[in-house]
């Protein structure tokens, strides 16, 4: 059995904004930006580099809805970006004027840093630690 988490929804207050943030300020791609009707587009961004799981950016289209943009898990951290370089990304992020909410910090997992994207969610910003090889002696 092969299976992958591939896409997850982040509920937005609006699409071009978001759209703006999560490809001006964080660099990652614009997938796809598809009208359905009048009212909703189907909007995908992702991370750059190979693999790894897309947001499909969803404007709230109720009440309901826009009480969960900024708090979709209750004020905990909701999604973990990986990066290769922590400090020439975190540098970038922060000249961008990303808010961190936690400082840099070495974990026994990589360096790890908080912020919170346009409407408030809290993500880990992580380069992890490299895992170290077994080998046979």
């Amino acid at each position: 059995m092969n299976q992958q988490l591939v896409q997850l929804t982040l509920v937005v207050n609006d699409y071009d904004d978001a759209i703006a943030y999560y490809t001006e300020v964080l660099g990652f791609d614009l997938v796809e930006d598809t009208a359905m009707n009048e009212t909703k587009r189907w909007v995908v961004v992702k991370p750059k580099g190979k693999g790894g799981c897309s947001l499909l950016l969803a404007r709230a289209a109720n009440e309901e809805q826009g009480k969960a943009v900024g708090n979709q898990t209750g004020g905990r951290v909701f999604l973990f970006l990986h990066t290769d370089n922590f400090f020439r990304d975190y540098k970038t992020l922060v000249e961008k004027g990303v808010e961190f909410v936690r400082d840099p910090s070495e974990e026994s997992y990589g360096t790890v840093a908080v912020f919170k994207d346009l409407y408030g969610n809290l993500w880990d910003f992580i380069q992890p630690k490299k895992a170290k090889s077994k080998t046979n002696n």
